[in-house]
């Protein structure tokens, strides 16, 4: 196990898990056949290349592996040699001669992925569950830092705490306004660690492309300490790839927790495999992108599909944390779901869902309307932070004026709302912002409906 921290890392036993990389092409999991096609791709789009930029596109090291796809292309008269700046076949430029682009073309019609190699399935599986298995506990005191900008009610985060450890599932719920997204959020920034997600999988031959810039946040490991320790599993680098970190199967990228937030746009066809028929490849769903992290359903009964339609769909998953993926060719296959996932809605779960559904999600907690006490406490708070001085007298002239008149609910969005628009006015009217009763009916009047 890592005995330091010289990366930096929150959770830096997260190394002794690195996938070795492959030595051979039996090791990588797939055909000879499906990495021939793979190179002669990156050399049909980025015409001459050398043998180790080959491997770096493919995400494989050039000994063992790459050299033996380039020895079979040379052998089947696929490329031809250029010479090169260095020494070895691993810093020779290779072509495609007009037989290795004609193959290369039909290479391209079967399907177009030309990202890293993938995985095979069986590895991802056998890796997303090791990497779950000792995820970092978050302590109360972390979790009262990341809501300090919060006011929440009292018990709030005992309640909290034992969801977000249990990385499996929580119902939010309650009148809208009130910050249930913001906790979800802010309980994505608490998840610490890191995990190991794969550029793309492959399933049959079948390529689904997992890696999202917008959900998986890539680190790169720069040496911070002079001699760091060797790690168990951890091949020492190549020279010839000159890397400053540990090495590892470059087919896979470190990254932080993911944090994958849908609402409106679900639908059923969003929670299956994706297939690209100009492309023909697969994009992964949003749960396979959320596995090791977080899966945030906003809105929930808001979207374009029945809410019923959607809870039989995550019946199972929540149940075995497991999911089932169909290909196009109609073969099914099980897939890890082993992720924290929120249900946030501010609909009445009686109506929105059954019970059978309900006993599934384990923790359900009201993110109701904020009392008095604490309406003022979030006035005070947003006031602090916009450079206005707070007066409570004021804050009851609201509460008076427009709350009790009108019959209107509190919300924890309210004090922020409010403010911006006091600050709207005083600047189109050029004066200093403050809670004057003037401003104040100015900002309630533009801000309230009153039915």
């Amino acid at each position: 196990m890592a005995t330091n921290n010289p990366y930096g890392l929150v959770r830096p036993e997260i190394l002794d898990l690195a996938p070795p990389q492959p030595r051979n092409v039996e090791e990588t999991g797939l055909t000879q056949g499906f990495l021939v096609d793979l190179a002669m791709k990156f050399l049909y789009y980025g015409g001459m290349l050398s043998g180790v930029d080959i491997a770096d596109e493919m995400g494989l090291p050039f000994s063992g592996v790459v050299d033996t796809v380039i020895d079979f292309m040379a052998q089947e008269k696929l490329v031809d040699m250029r010479g090169g700046k260095g020494f070895g076949r691993v810093s020779m430029d290779y072509v495609l001669t007009e037989r290795g682009r004609e193959v290369a073309r039909e290479a391209v019609r079967r399907t177009a992925y030309t990202g890293r190699a993938p995985v095979p399935l069986e590895q991802y599986t056998s890796l997303v569950r090791l990497q779950m298995q000792d995820v970092p506990f978050i302590g109360l005191e972390k979790i009262q830092e990341a809501f300090k900008g919060l006011i929440l009610p009292e018990g709030f985060f005992e309640r909290l705490g034992p969801a977000i450890n249990s990385s499996r599932s929580l119902f939010l719920y309650g009148p809208p306004g009130n910050g249930k997204t913001t906790i979800a959020e802010v309980v994505s920034s608490v998840l610490g660690g890191e995990v190991f997600v794969p550029f793309a999988i492959e399933v049959d031959g079948q390529v689904i492309k997992v890696f999202d810039p917008l959900n998986h946040k890539s680190l790169e490991l720069d040496r911070a300490a002079a001699n760091p320790p060797p790690l168990r599993g951890v091949r020492a680098q190549s020279p010839v790839q000159k890397r400053t970190g540990p090495e590892f199967d470059r087919r896979w990228m470190l990254s932080k927790r993911p944090s994958v937030t849908v609402g409106g746009e679900l639908t059923l066809e969003t929670l299956d495999l994706i297939y690209n028929e100009n492309t023909n490849f697969y994009e992964a769903p949003f749960q396979v992108k959320a596995n090791g992290g977080m899966l945030l359903i906003d809105d929930f009964g808001r979207q374009r599909v029945h809410p019923t339609d959607l809870l039989n769909r995550w019946i199972v998953p929540l149940e075995k944390r497991v999911d089932f993926l169909t290909l196009h060719t109609g073969k099914k296959f099980e897939i890890p779901f082993d992720q924290l996932i929120i249900f946030a809605t501010n609909l009445d779960p009686k109506e929105l869902v059954d019970e059978a559904f309900l006993r599934r999600i384990k923790y359900k907690i009201e993110v109701a309307n904020p009392s008095d006490h604490e309406y003022r406490a979030i006035f005070r708070s947003v006031c602090a932070a916009k450079g206005l001085r707070y007066d409570d007298a004021m804050v009851s002239y609201i509460v008076d004026k427009y709350y009790k008149q009108f019959d209107l609910d509190l919300r924890s969005c309210h004090p922020r709302d409010i403010v911006n628009l006091i600050i709207d006015v005083s600047r189109f009217r050029q004066i200093k912002p403050s809670l004057s009763q003037d401003l104040i009916d100015q900002a309630c009047q533009s801000f309230f409906v009153v039915m």
